[in-house]
């Protein structure tokens, strides 16, 4: 294959012709509890428009979290991988939630739903902050599933400080009927986030977030922290009270936050693990057995992929993720709601290709090279 790069040129590329044998365990895990944050899969017969509603293929989307279950994994669903705020609003993500909760109990797969306020289309105040998290709890606790309640862009833009966040956040965390996981989103992920917990010092910031944990401590399963900065995961994941867990959102360390040190480890809740899933699942099963080393082998040539797929702006990562999941055969097409296909240049998407493949994530090698030709032919590169 010719590839090409950022300059205009194209260079030659040998796929790879056999892929890792990743076959679907089945079994759970059990040294630490893994989430794939899941994309949806759009519509590509659709007659729609990018700021129109999302049409969601719910067949394929639902498929794609069976694939995930198989390995073991758990499936963190609505979140920002499933382009919420980004092409998935919230009549699109609620339907989402009661398919995939109701997948959930048929199937016996773990499943935590994301909480927001994106229903609010104007300015709002707390209050209305408030009974819009307030309606989209009741949704997610209706399934069954566990709620994690994510970083609200109303609440950024509405709250006055610190004050307005632990009001919110504790009202919240009094009525749910279980521990949720609450969710710190960085800017990188969405600059409208800028500032969240009330400063943008983020050791401000951190206070007050742990702040609010400390007070409501038996209603927080644990905190996903997706702030790309491995440093500051460890000194928060230290600091938390004695049975809140860690979920490590970063996609940058994963591999060493997940492993841990003498002090402690993440949990993973992460983006990157829709691509990687039955990786992903090989190597905490390696690591299941104590084997540490064995598992960052299996992991650590996996950020190089996931760096360049969250590289700024991260937000369109998941372009990327999409991108992988048509190649690897989980979807006829790559098609996104909201015309996101679009987001990140074709050279971006052929290093994606390149490093996937060269990790052995396609489980037919050859499909994912006729249709990554496909794709390169659409923009006039030929074999």
């Amino acid at each position: 294959m010719r590839l090409p790069e950022p300059g205009g040129t194209l260079r030659d590329y040998q796929p790879r012709a056999e892929p890792l044998d990743l076959a679907p365990h089945g079994a759970p895990l059990t040294s630490r509890i893994v989430f794939s944050a899941a994309h949806v899969v759009a519509d590509p017969f659709a007659d729609t428009t990018p700021d129109g509603p999302a049409a969601v293929d719910w067949d394929s989307t639902l498929a794609f979290r069976r694939h995930l279950w198989a390995h073991g994994l758990g499936v963190a669903e609505a979140m920002d991988t499933a382009q919420r705020g980004m092409g998935l609003d919230w009549q699109g993500a609620a339907e989402l939630i009661r398919r995939a909760g109701a997948e959930a109990r048929a199937t016996g797969g773990r499943i935590a739903c994301g909480v927001g306020t994106d229903q609010l289309t104007g300015p709002a105040d707390t209050a209305a902050v408030r009974a819009a998290y307030e309606e989209q709890l009741a949704v997610v606790e209706e399934t069954g599933a566990q709620a994690i309640l994510m970083a609200s862009r109303a609440l950024a833009a509405s709250a006055r400080g610190p004050e307005d966040y632990a009001e919110v956040y504790g009202h919240l965390l009094r009525q749910a009927a279980e521990p949720v996981v609450l969710h710190w989103l960085g800017p990188m992920f969405d600059p409208a986030l800028t500032g969240y917990w009330g400063s943008e010092d983020l050791d401000a910031a951190t206070d007050t977030f742990l702040g609010i944990i400390e007070a409501h401590q038996d209603k927080v399963d644990g905190v996903k922290v997706s702030l790309l900065d491995a440093e500051r995961e460890v000194r928060l994941r230290r600091r938390l009270p004695a049975g809140v867990r860690c979920y490590t959102g970063d996609d940058f360390n994963y591999p060493e936050l997940i492993a841990g040190d003498e002090q402690g480890f993440s949990h993973a809740l992460l983006g990157i693990f829709d691509p990687l899933g039955p990786l992903a699942a090989d190597a905490v099963r390696t690591l299941d057995t104590g084997d540490v080393a064995g598992f960052r082998k299996r992991l650590d040539p996996t950020v190089e992929l996931s760096r360049h797929l969250f590289q700024a702006p991260t937000r369109y990562y998941k372009t990327g993720v999409v991108l992988l999941a048509w190649l690897a055969g989980h979807q006829d097409h790559f098609t996104m709601v909201g015309g996101l296909q679009s987001a990140r240049s074709l050279p971006h998407l052929a290093r994606a290709y390149e490093l996937a493949d060269g990790l052995g994530l396609f489980p037919d090698p050859a499909l994912a090279r006729d249709r990554m030709a496909g794709l390169l032919a659409t923009h006039g590169v030929t074999p």
